[in-house]
């Protein structure tokens, strides 16, 4: 109750520098400052005391009502208290949520109506929950797996194009200037630039600088999930970006610039092996400059 007493007396700029001292030290104080401040943007239409006063003297006077003080205080902070609830609800739902997948982890995450999500070491998905059920769009920068709940219109933004599914499973992948798309249940519909083509169970596309590769799958979700990188005829640099950051490390190249493709899977659980495997491929020798940098050096 005094707690109460005082927050009330701070609310009405009454308070003494000693009560302000014992507010301050409450851990609360902060979430009293943000409702504080919600409220001072809240305004009442003007106050008539002349027609307040001759509506007074029009009616018999009646024995006068005392209001406490008190109650009044605790009218007003729990008036605010509702209000500052209804703003952090409709902010929460109403503002752009945001998923991230650092270096050297993932995420896993469901959407409003349960569709579920993993994100792929640095990577990134942005959506509204506001009307999802009828709205169900999300932006995606790197890469993520997907299990559809059945409903509406899914669709995946990427920068370099977009995915339209409907109850389905599948993995997007836009890094770069690369477009990775492989369905593994359902169907898809995968737009990049003015090209449109429906994927179904067990097929894989890829978009790079104009060009396209189908390719078909035999698997039943990406094997990343399973701790494998997997390549297609894949550049060395583009290798060498996932490696990094999956491993959550620096990796350079001197005196060699290989041009080979790369067609393979290399392990996401043990970064010596990883190494080694490049190493063998294109004839280079890794050496650990720290724990989290490694050269590679032509032999």
């Amino acid at each position: 109750m005094e707690k109460n007493y005082i927050l009330a007396k701070w609310l009405n700029n009454e308070i003494t520098k000693e009560e302000l001292v014992e507010l301050k030290a409450s851990p609360d104080f902060e979430e009293y400052e943000k409702i504080k401040k919600y409220s001072a943007h809240l305004k009442v239409s003007d106050f008539d005391q002349d027609t307040i006063l001759e509506r007074v003297l029009s009616h018999k006077k009646t024995a006068p009502k005392v209001i406490s003080i008190y109650k009044n205080w605790m009218f007003k902070v729990a008036a605010v208290l509702v209000i500052a609830l209804g703003l952090t609800y409709s902010i929460q739902n109403f503002k752009t949520q945001t998923q991230l997948a650092s270096f050297g982890k993932r995420t896993t995450f469901s959407l409003p109506d349960n569709s579920q999500v993993v994100l792929n070491a640095g990577s990134e998905i942005e959506y509204k929950k506001w009307n999802w059920k009828y709205n169900r769009n999300l932006n995606l920068k790197g890469e993520a797996y997907f299990k559809v709940a059945k409903g509406q219109r899914f669709e995946v933004k990427t920068t370099l194009g977009n995915v339209v599914v409907l109850g389905t499973q599948f993995n997007v992948k836009a890094r770069k200037n690369r477009f990775d798309i492989t369905c593994f249940e359902g169907r898809v519909k995968v737009n990049y630039k003015e090209k449109e083509i429906i994927l179904t169970h067990g097929q894989s596309v890829t978009f790079e600088n104009g060009n396209q590769i189908n390719t078909p799958v035999n698997i039943e979700k990406p094997e990343w999930l399973e701790n494998n990188l997997s390549f297609n005829k894949e550049k060395l640099s583009t290798i060498l970006d996932e490696i990094q950051r999956q491993y959550n490390v620096s990796i350079a190249v001197k005196n060699n610039n290989p041009n080979e493709l790369f067609t393979g899977k290399i392990p996401l659980n043990n970064l010596d092996v990883a190494l080694k495997i490049i190493a063998t491929t294109y004839h280079l020798e890794p050496k650990k400059i720290k724990a989290d940098k490694i050269i590679f050096e032509g032999k």
